[in-house]
């Protein structure tokens, strides 16, 4: 026994006296979580990388065709994010899909939940719709409200939760893009005019257990800047111009923008209704206007095999797998709006000869989420118009879909 004993104390003292640098270091994290990632042992430095790869069929059921029946590719994205050191973020995502350009472009420093400073490009904070994530949509295109709001832009923002994430606030100021609906695409100011921007989301039900109304928010938008050059054209979801300035017609002056709406996403029920009005002073024709324009839309949706759904979409309980009898999840969409072009345009003369004065959006379809990553779309459209001589229009458009 006194062997035994003695020979215990001897190892132990043996194991005890080894060099801390003779014992192997951690090694870096790789995996999969929503995307391939790498990260550092101590997790302050992470690298992510997704993907989005979407395919469309775009088809007219009108006679004569107003479009070239086309499948087309409609996104293809890489993206990069991840963390540097422990209270900087970052994300850079181009677009592949037709020419090149920088869609996101930015890093954030991180203080705390409640206030990170972002630099760089990125979505303006302005519209609802338009703030949901490309993937996370539940219409191929989105509706008339987001052609009243711009898309992307370079800018400094601050960003938060408050209130244990009840409220949610953005806001910055930004180069402005005179041309809503659209991104900018040279990242340079073509004027010296910038926009301030923000939106704040109030959840009041978040901190409530148990609460079907614990994703009931309302959400307020809104901008004002000095804005000159292009003003834009709108159009149908398969890119048909309903309407258009007169030629020499630019944007000069105030530009405001406010946009409110309300959310809910329960169970298997998820919609949103959001309104805009957007006031701008043009110049065309030798006299200057301000003018003001209109949207608004109804959007739900319902998950027919009984998964919950939220902003970012459906997961299925039972992923694709044939062999197993399992084959995702299903959910039915409808929304319908409308789009107002202020009367004191055509007064004015300062809009094209064959434009309309009110476009109305009526869409229905269904979603196929066959996994977590990989969703169908399939959707039925109807445009009708006031004004132009234009014919109502008639779509199906279909969408193959894989973003993670």
């Amino acid at each position: 026994m006194l062997t035994r004993l003695a020979g215990t104390i001897l190892a132990a003292s043996i194991a005890g006296s080894t060099p801390a640098a003779a014992q192997q270091a951690p090694l870096p994290a790789a995996g999969w979580n929503d995307g391939f990632f790498l990260q550092t042992p101590d997790g302050e430095n992470r690298l992510q990388i997704g993907a989005v790869v979407q395919t469309d069929g775009r088809f007219s059921v009108d006679d004569p065709l107003p479009i070239t029946n086309t499948f087309t590719m409609r996104k293809v994205r890489a993206s990069f994010q991840g963390r540097i050191g422990r209270y900087f973020d970052f994300r850079v995502m181009p677009e592949l899909a037709g020419s090149v350009v920088l869609l996101d472009g930015y890093f954030d420093i991180r203080f705390s939940p409640k206030l990170r400073l972002r630099s760089g490009k990125d979505k303006t904070p302005i519209g609802y719709e338009l703030l949901i994530g490309d993937p996370a949509l539940v219409l191929p295109e989105r509706s008339l409200v987001s052609q009243l709001v711009p898309n992307r832009d370079v800018g400094f923002q601050a960003q938060g939760d408050l209130a244990g994430g009840r409220l949610l606030y953005s806001g910055g100021i930004f180069n402005g893009n005179p041309v809503d609906g659209t991104s900018g695409t040279t990242d340079l100011d073509t004027n010296d005019g910038k926009d301030l921007a923000g939106r704040v989301v109030f959840l009041p039900f978040r901190l409530v257990k148990g609460s079907r109304l614990a994703n009931f928010g309302v959400h307020l938008g809104g901008s004002t800047g000095k804005q000159s050059g292009t003003l834009p054209a709108y159009r149908t979801s398969i890119g048909q111009t309903f309407f258009a300035y007169a030629t020499g017609t630019t944007a000069d002056g105030d530009r405001t923008r406010v946009t409110p709406a309300v959310f809910l996403y329960s169970g298997r029920f998820g919609g949103f209704a959001e309104y805009v009005r957007t006031t701008s002073d043009v110049t065309g024709g030798g006299t200057r206007s301000s003018l003001a324009h209109q949207a608004w839309d109804v959007t739900a949706t319902y998950v027919l095999t009984g998964e919950t759904t939220s902003e970012r979409g459906v997961r299925p309980r039972a992923p694709f797998d044939p062999a197993a009898g399992h084959w995702g999840a299903l959910q039915a969409v409808a929304r319908y709006g409308e789009l107002t072009v202020d009367d004191a345009v055509f007064a004015a003369g300062l809009a094209a000869s064959n434009a309309s004065r009110k476009a109305r959006q009526l869409t229905v379809g269904a979603n196929w989420y066959l996994h977590n990553y990989v969703k169908v779309y399939a959707t039925y459209e109807h445009f009708s118009f006031d004004g132009g001589g234009r014919d109502a229009e008639n779509s199906i458009v279909f969408r193959t879909q894989l973003a993670f």
